[in-house]
């Protein structure tokens, strides 16, 4: 998979930074990014699901992002890159 086959999406459930979630999407399984409107509407209980099923190869809250940043892991400027290689690095993702 290349980088250009996915997209970045901030997904916002509330306030607190922890409420945040920075996702990187496969584009062939969700091409216009995750459709947040009918996530609203699953059970919370199946919440993870729906984010596999729509795409999310990897999902981190605004604190983990933040930890990840502080220690040079993440650059805040290129998240989507940042991400991306963290994935091919962690094995999520096979280049």
């Amino acid at each position: 998979m290349k980088m250009k086959q996915t997209t970045f999406q901030e997904v916002n459930f509330g306030p607190e930074r922890s409420d945040v979630y920075y996702c990187l999407i496969d584009q062939k399984v969700s091409p216009d990014g995750l459709n947040l409107e009918k996530m609203r509407l699953t059970d919370p209980r199946n919440i993870d699901l729906q984010f596999r099923e729509a795409g999310c190869l990897l999902m981190m809250n605004g604190e983990e992002i933040d930890e990840l940043m502080n220690r040079g892991e993440l650059i805040k400027d290129n998240l989507h890159q940042s991400l991306f290689d963290l994935a091919v690095r962690e094995g999520i993702i096979k280049k």
